[in-house]
């Protein structure tokens, strides 16, 4: 059954190429949510106090991959005591989100950043919202490291190699 999540991590290239190497995921596509704007290009965003937070919406399989293994995944490639922050990205736009389409999946959330809190001793700061609005990037920002091998990127690259070997077996019918 095809599902849908949004999460903001900091810049939205490495996160859509991590997300794009997990068995599940049948579309990525980044972009731009939860802003105070309509339609706002990557520059507004940047420079012009929007409020949106760079994101890439993901859409799976449930029955291949689970919400709660792909919330686990994303917190392998942030920090999520920071706010406006990731790498060396600072700014509002690279704050930490999980956006829910379907309000069934809030409780998923919650109880997943309640046991992620737990492995902290600094407070979690990962913004828990419904989907206010999402606006597409620009074609050049789509799949944007495959377009541009060794672009930069604030997630190491062993994480794609380890979200390609990743299988979420609790979700696998048998």
């Amino acid at each position: 059954m095809k599902k849908e999540i949004v999460l903001a991590g900091g810049c939205f290239w490495g996160l859509e190429k991590y997300f794009q190497e997990i068995e599940g995921v049948l579309e990525t596509q980044v972009g731009f949510a939860n802003g105070k704007t309509q339609a706002p290009s990557y520059e507004d965003v940047c420079y012009r106090n929007t409020g949106h937070a760079e994101v890439v919406d993901i859409v799976y399989d449930s029955e291949i991959v689970s919400l709660a293994f792909l919330l686990e995944m994303y917190y392998q490639v942030i920090d999520p005591t920071i706010l406006n922050r990731q790498g060396p990205d600072t700014g509002t736009q690279y704050r930490t989100g999980i956006y829910f389409i379907d309000s069934e999946d809030q409780a998923v959330i919650a109880d997943s950043l309640a046991n992620l809190q737990k492995k902290y001793r600094d407070k979690v700061v990962v913004e828990l919202k419904p989907l206010e609005n999402f606006y597409p990037a620009d074609e050049s920002h789509q799949k944007y490291l495959d377009k541009h091998p060794g672009g930069y990127c604030h997630i190491d690259e062993k994480y794609f190699e380890l979200a390609k070997q990743a299988k979420d077996i609790g979700s696998k019918k048998i």
